[in-house]
């Protein structure tokens, strides 16, 4: 077994709760099934958000929606980086598996698929 993360990012129009959950539940579960990943194999997830999104925290989200009761969860700002993306979620869960790093698929949707042109399909 490999120790390996899965990126993920996808950006939101407005700093709602609703949409923030919306976003929550479409990146993970597209991440979950791109790469079959089973709950008892992920050993955590972090979250950040860009400065402008401070109506909820991802993670209760998931916590909602998702049996990841066992799961270590966190939360944390983005860096603030001049000209970066607005309105971002970015995700990495690390998970145990037997595939490369090949084979894992990150995923970024929405506005977000401009920071990993090269994987974002």
């Amino acid at each position: 077994m490999y120790s390996r993360g899965v990126r993920g990012a996808i950006t939101v129009e407005t700093d709602s709760p609703e949409q923030i959950e919306r976003a929550t539940v479409e990146l993970y579960s597209k991440i979950i099934e791109l790469n079959s990943i089973n709950t008892a194999d992920i050993s955590h997830v972090i979250f950040t958000l860009t400065k402008d999104l401070k109506s909820a925290y991802p993670a209760k989200f998931l916590r909602q929606h998702f049996d990841v009761s066992d799961v270590p969860l966190i939360c944390m700002n983005e860096l603030d980086i001049d000209g970066s993306l607005e309105k971002c979620l970015r995700v990495l869960v690390v998970f145990n598996t037997q595939k490369s790093q090949q084979e894992i698929h990150h995923v970024y949707l929405k506005e977000a698929k401009k920071l990993r042109p090269d994987i974002a399909g």
